[in-house]
This record gives structure tokens, sequence and C-alpha cells, in this order.
């Protein structure tokens, strides 16, 4: 039964973070046997942020231990996050709180890396930090992008038809605002 648990968990961990686009990576340490060591680049959509992507970096160990799935990788990593629509449209209830925009195995067991997503609403400003974490230990390496509402063309008005509660700020249509 623990094996199933575990294997279970396993799995869920290595689901998590599915829904990115594989942009490019570099070979970084050739190995005989086995892929070689790399830095990937991956890009994905923040689900709750309409108008915002991040493209995350991070090293990747190859090897004969990766073919077995048996590497840890290390936590080098770098995210930076861009506005990719005309207009960055939220709720701000649903942001007011950080949130797990990513995440996923770097290790067999126990080493998740993660993006956590911060709003800033005295500034409407995003923050998205990524970092590993294992059981015993996390490390304190870490990477920041943030994002603001008034770093772009301001929204058209338009944008609030049949929207009692939006607003605009900038660049980004607030839905759930205070007036």
């Amino acid at each position: 039964m623990k094996k199933i648990t575990l294997l279970a968990a396993v799995l869920l961990l290595a689901a998590c973070g599915k829904n990115t686009d594989k942009i490019g990576e570099a070979d970084t340490v050739f190995h005989l046997l086995g892929k070689n060591d790399r830095i990937e680049i991956e890009a994905f959509d923040d689900p709750d942020v309409k108008g915002v992507a991040c493209y995350l970096s991070y090293a990747k160990k190859g090897g004969l231990k990766e073919t077995v799935n048996l590497e840890e990788d290390t936590s080098y990593f770098s995210v930076s996050c861009v506005q990719t629509a005309p207009t960055i449209e939220y709720n701000e209830q649903t942001v007011a709180k950080p949130s797990k925009v990513f995440k996923r195995s770097a290790s067999f067991a126990f080493k998740t890396m993660q993006i956590i997503r911060y709003y800033d609403s005295k500034r409407h400003t995003f923050s998205y930090m990524v970092y590993s974490d294992r059981v015993i230990e996390g490390s304190p390496k870490n990477s920041i992008s943030a994002i603001s509402c008034h770093s772009g063309v301001p929204a058209d008005a338009r944008l609030l038809e049949n929207r009692p509660n939006a607003k605009i700020v900038g660049s980004c249509v607030v839905e759930g605002a205070a007036a």
C-alpha cells in the first residue's frame, strides 16, 4: 500500500507543470550515455491573469541517472514574465492571496521547483518567484520577475461595457476592484 501511495504522489508531481510549451534548450555538459546536461526554457500562461505569460529556464541533469529517472536537478533557474496581450485582465479577489502557478518535480521524489505569484494591490503589480523546496531542506536560490499594470498602453474604456464591477488601471482591466 505504501508503494502505491508513493507512486501516486510521484505521478501527481510529474503531472504538475505540464501546461507549458517547450521553447528550447542548450547543452552544457556532454554525456556519452544518456542525454547531456542542459538548460531548458519553457513558457506558460498564468491561469488567473489573462495576458501574462512566464518564461522559465532551469538546469536539467542528464546522463544515465536521467534515463532511469533518478537524477536530481540543481536549484539553478530563472523566471521572466511578460505582458502578451494588449490588456491584462484579472479578478482582484482571485489574485489577492499568493498562488502556486507552476510546480514540477526536480528529483525522483521530495524535491520540487515551483513558481508562486504574489499581487501587490497598492501598486497593481504581480511578482512571480521561482524556487525549489525539499521535504527536509530547500534552497534559498530563487529568481523573481514583476509585471505592472502601469507599464503598457492604457486599456480601452470600451472594455468596461457590461462589466459593472470592473475598472481600468493602466493597461489592466480589474474585476472585483474597489471603485
